[in-house]
């Protein structure tokens, strides 16, 4: 017989693909063209609408990741203590310092409402901020960071398993997106930097940043 734990994180992992999936369906380019073309007039609410449903079937699996029945399975103390609190502190300060270089307007779909935007394009522009130096998805980052420095139950692990996998996953669908979005130059940068985790010799120097922001702002003016 199955235990209430096993059955709960199983029902977990289950509750968390289908959240991925809707979420993966409506951040799609092929979704956002249909919109626009057979109800243009929505278009504008996309983007609120987007984060308003991810939002509120968040509270799905949340509710089952402290709700369920559990085992405890590691936890920090002592110096590791410190050393993942720290971790997870710095995630958080990096993650608020980036919203500096992002178009909060823009992200939280305040902008098209205000625009009566209509297409599916990305008017942001191509970020290239400090941390965009070191990993391409900078906040994917610092998500995985604050992920792995809890203290884990079967549950919790069960989720961290489920984000980690979406968050590389997801990170290379949203890729096919910005390839279309910033052509050449952004695949020059996917060959410079890697995604998620950071490696010592592969960075983005000053020039490069400058480089291929000229060369972005060259293709705009074409």
């Amino acid at each position: 017989m199955i235990s209430p734990a096993v059955f709960d994180a199983a029902l977990l992992a289950l509750v968390w693909i289908l959240y991925f999936c809707v979420h993966s369906l409506q951040a799609s380019l092929a979704a956002k063209t249909m919109v626009s073309r057979r109800l243009p007039a929505f278009m504008p609410y996309y983007r609120l609408m987007f984060n308003f449903v991810a939002i509120v079937l968040l509270a799905a699996p949340l509710w089952l990741l402290y709700a369920g029945e559990k085992v405890a399975l590691w936890s920090f103390t002592g110096v590791s203590f410190w050393m993942t609190q720290t971790l997870a502190l710095a995630a958080v300060i990096g993650f608020l310092v980036s919203t500096r270089y992002y178009d909060g307007r823009e992200f939280l779909g305040l902008r098209q409402l205000a625009d009566h935007e209509i297409t599916v394009q990305n008017r942001e522009g191509l970020c290239l901020s400090p941390f965009h130096r070191y990993v391409r998805h900078p906040w994917y980052s610092f998500a995985l960071v604050l992920i792995w420095t809890r203290p884990m139950d079967s549950l919790m692990l069960t989720s961290a398993i489920a984000v980690t996998v979406y968050l590389f996953t997801g990170s290379r669908l949203e890729e096919r997106k910005l390839l279309i979005y910033y052509g050449s130059v952004y695949g020059k940068y996917r060959c410079m930097v890697p995604g998620l985790l950071p490696v010592p010799w592969k960075y983005l120097k000053s020039e490069d940043v400058d480089t291929l922001t000229h060369e972005y702002h060259s293709t705009q003016t074409r």
